[in-house]
């Protein structure tokens, strides 16, 4: 049976280099990076940075490796974090997908927001249906 699941890294440096590190050994397996973009109640922009991959031999586990909310956002720049994660990507020959996303702080439970992010990511066709 084949799964989609979120592993959720931290949000700094060292978590964004550990994810460029994930798509530059797996290119083989990367699917496609995202630049989810959110912003607070308060107003502040956020991005969290991701990337699925296809499923390590015979397993049917899709793991999608996330940064959540991490990195702020300033209209018209990008951060440094965000540059070397976009580096690594198209190092490889994947654009980072931006995707407009409700942030997590609107949910009750992180597992709800990762529901919310399948269901939007599937509706765009931008992970792979489940058998």
């Amino acid at each position: 049976m084949r799964q989609q699941r979120f592993i959720e890294l931290g949000e700094g440096y060292s978590d964004i280099y550990e994810l460029c590190e994930l798509i530059t050994t797996n290119a083989n397996r990367l699917e496609r990076t995202f630049l989810f973009k959110a912003t607070t109640k308060e107003g502040k922009p956020s991005i969290s940075i991701a990337a699925s991959f296809s499923p390590a031999g015979e397993g049917g586990f899709y793991p999608i490796y996330i940064c959540r909310e991490g990195i702020p956002s300033k209209e018209g720049s990008a951060s440094k974090r965000q540059l070397v994660f976009e580096e690594a990507a198209t190092s490889v020959g994947s654009k980072p997908v931006p995707v407009e996303l409700k942030h997590s702080s609107e949910f009750p439970e992180t597992k709800l927001f990762y529901q919310y992010v399948t269901g939007v990511l599937r509706l765009n066709n931008l992970l792979p249906q489940l058998d």
